[in-house]
C-alpha cells in the first residue's frame, strides 16, 4: 500500500469534512479532512520564556487506490491524531525536530508527551505518595521543546486516531503495516512544515523503541530522510530477552538484575548500596548463572545447593521458593511472590509501587499497581489538556492503550521466530554514519528490563559503539515517573540532541581543518 497524508491547517476551529470526488470515497460516506487547530503559547523555562504554536488534531491518512491497474486516486484509509509544538519565529533550518511515540503495541503518546518531553506535564506524585485525583497539571520547565521543535503521533486505533467509516483497523495493526504508516504522518509534515533539511530525531519508549529501530531503516531507504538521532527509552529490540517460554533460560538470566534491584528497593539487601547489589546480579547473570540453568540435572547437590542460595539472596525470595522453581524465577510469579508475606505486590511497569494482593495464595499478581496508578492521573488530565488548552474537542473515546490493537497485532514478519530489529538498527547505522543512539534504562523497569536491553546492544558490530550513549536512572518503565529522573533526563535528552543536531557538529568541523 503506497501512502499519501493530505494535510490542511485551520486558525483555532476544526475543519468540517468536504467531499473531494467519488473516486476517493463511497457516494454514502463524506470524504474526511484535516481537523488540526493551532494556538500560541508561551512557556517560561530555565533560560527564559519561549514563544511556541501548538496544532493538535487529526490528519487524513490516504493510500493509492488502484483498481483493475488504474489508478482511482487517493483514498482516504485513517484519521491519525498528532500534536506538533513548534518554537515561534525559529530558523528552520537550524530548529532539530523531534517525533515521539509509546509502544504497547496499542498505546497513545500521551506518556511521552505529559510525563516528559512536552511543555506541560501531569503531577501525579510518585510510589508511595501518590496524590488524589482530580490531579493537577503544570508546566514543564525542562521540556525538550526548549531545544526541538516536537511532534506526538497516535498510531491508528490508539488515542483518537481511528481508520475511515468502513475501514479496516486490522490494516494498521502490524509490524510493517504500523511503520509504514506512521513514517508517512512524519514525511508529510516534513514536506509541509518544510523540514527537510531540519536536524531529525524519533523518540520512542518500550515498543515505540521497536518501531524506531525499524523506523530509522524505512525513513532513510524507502523515504531518503535520513535522522540525527534516536532516543530509545526503556528499550526492547529482541523479544527473545522477555521470554520465559520453551526452555528459554537466556530471560531468566537476564532479568536477574532487575529482581535484585527490586529486593534492594523493598529493604531485602539491608544498607548495602544498590550500585554495589547489582555489580554482583549483572555478574552471576553474565557468568555463573547461565551455566547452572544450561546444566539442568547434571548439577552436583552442593552446585545445585550454592545456586539456590546465590539466587534466594539476590531477589530476596526464600531458598525454599528458589528451589521449587528450579531456579527459574519467572517475572510475573516475582511480582507476586517478593511481597507475599505482607500482602502485597510488586509493579511491572515500575516496581518501586506496590499494591494489596487478590488473593495471597494467587500464583501471579492479578493486576499491576504501577499501571493502576500512572493510568488515571496520565488519562484524565491528557484529555483535559486537550481540550481547554489545545482546543481539540471530540466525541471519539480516548484510548490511552488499546487492549484491541494487542489482541490483533499482527507480527507475521517474524514467524517461527522472536520479533528483533537489532539487524535494522545496524543496518541504518551501516547507512547513515552520523545517526547517534541514546539509550534510557530504568533500574526498576520489569517491562523491558535494563539488563535485557543491554544485552541486546551487545549483538551491535563493536565499530558502532562510539555512536551509542547509556544512562541509567533509580526508576521504572516511565522513567520520569520518578522527579529527579524525569528532571535529569529532560537535561540529558536534551544535551543530546544537541551534540548530534549536525550544524554544530559541522561548525566543530569546519575549526579543526581551519
Amino acid at each position: 500500500m503506497q501512502w499519501l497524508v493530505n494535510i490542511r491547517l485551520v486558525n483555532d476551529e476544526p475543519t468540517t469534512p468536504t467531499s473531494t470526488g467519488p473516486e476517493t470515497a463511497p457516494e454514502s460516506a463524506p470524504d474526511p479532512s484535516d481537523t488540526l487547530v493551532r494556538r500560541s503559547h508561551t512557556l517560561t523555562t530555565a533560560t527564559g520564556p519561549i514563544r511556541y504554536t501548538s496544532e493538535s488534531g487529526t490528519v487524513v491518512l490516504r493510500a493509492d487506490e488502484l483498481k483493475d491497474d488504474v489508478w482511482r486516486g487517493r483514498k482516504p484509509v485513517a484519521e491519525v491524531a498528532v500534536t506538533a509544538y513548534t518554537l515561534d519565529d525559529a530558523d528552520p533550518r537550524e530548529r532539530p525536530v523531534t517525533f515521539a511515540f509509546n509502544g504497547g503495541p496499542g498505546s497513545s503518546s500521551l506518556w511521552l508527551h505529559m510525563g516528559l518531553l512536552g511543555p506541560r506535564r501531569v503531577e501525579m506524585g510518585d510510589a508511595g505518595d501518590l496524590l488524589p485525583p482530580p490531579y493537577d497539571l503544570v508546566d514543564n520547565p525542562e521540556t525538550l521543546l526548549a531545544t526541538s521543535d516536537l511532534v506526538f503521533i497516535d498510531p491508528v486505533s490508539t488515542g483518537l486516531s481511528r481508520v475511515v467509516s468502513g475501514g479496516k483497523p486490522k490494516d494498521f495493526h502490524g509490524f510493517t503495516a504500523d511503520i509504514e504508516s506512521v513514517g508517512e504522518v512524519i514525511r508529510t509534515w516534513v514536506t509541509r512544515e518544510n523540514r527537510w533539511l531540519s536536524p531529525k530525531f524519533v523518540a520512542g519508549e518500550s515498543y515505540g523503541t521497536t518501531r524506531a529501530a525499524a523506523m530509522a531503516q524505512h525513513l532513510q531507504e524507502k523515504l531518503g530522510m535520513y535522522l540525527n538521532g534516536l532516543m530509545m527509552i526503556s528499550s526492547v529490540l529482541d523479544f527473545g530477552t522477555a521470554n520465559f517460554e520453551h526452555g528459554n533460560d537466556r530471560a531468566h538470566a537476564l532479568y536477574l538484575p532487575f529482581y535484585a534491584a527490586t529486593a534492594h528497593f523493598h529493604g531485602q539487601h539491608g544498607d548495602r548500596p544498590l550500585r554495589e547489589v547489582l555489580d554482583e546480579a549483572e555478574e552471576y547473570a553474565a557468568r555463573d548463572y547461565p551455566w547452572a540453568l544450561s546444566r539442568g540435572n547434571r548439577l552436583t547437590d552442593a552446585e545445585r545447593a550454592e545456586a539456590v542460595t546465590r539466587l534466594a539472596g539476590l531477589t530476596g525470595l526464600s531458598e525454599d521458593y528458589v528451589d521449587r522453581a528450579d531456579l527459574r524465577i519467572e517475572h510475573w510469579r516475582f511480582f507476586g511472590e517478593l511481597l507475599r508475606e505482607r500482602g502485597m505486590t510488586v509493579g511491572r511497569l515500575d516496581s518501586r509501587f506496590t499494591g494489596l494482593a487478590a488473593s495471597r495464595i494467587a500464583e501471579n499478581m492479578d493486576a499491576d499497581p504501577a499501571m493502576d496508578a500512572i493510568t488515571g492521573p496520565y488519562s484524565a488530565t491528557f484529555q483535559h489538556y486537550l481540550g481547554a488548552e489545545l482546543g481539540v474537542t471530540s466525541e471519539q473515546v480516548f484510548h490511552a492503550i488499546s487492549e484491541d490493537v494487542g489482541r490483533d497485532w499482527s507480527f507475521k514478519e517474524f514467524e517461527n521466530s522472536a520479533v528483533y530489529v537489532i539487524d535494522r538498527l545496524a543496518r541504518a547505522m551501516r547507512q547513515n554514519p552520523h545517526l547517534s543512539v541514546h539509550f534510557a534504562y530504568g533500574y526498576y523497569d520489569g517491562a523491558t528490563p535494563y539488563f535485557c536491553a543491554m544485552d541486546d546492544v551487545a549483538r551491535l558490530a563493536p565499530a558502532l559503539l562510539p555512536r551509542l550513549e547509556h544512562h541509567f536512572y533509580e526508576s521504572g518503565h516511565m522513567t520520569y515517573v520518578h522527579q529527579p529522573t524525569r528532571v535529569q533526563q529532560s537535561a540529558d535528552l536534551a544535551e543530546f540532541v544537541l551534540r548530534h543536531s549536525g550544524h554544530a557538529q559541522r561548525e566543530s568541523s569546519t575549526a579543526e581543518q581551519a
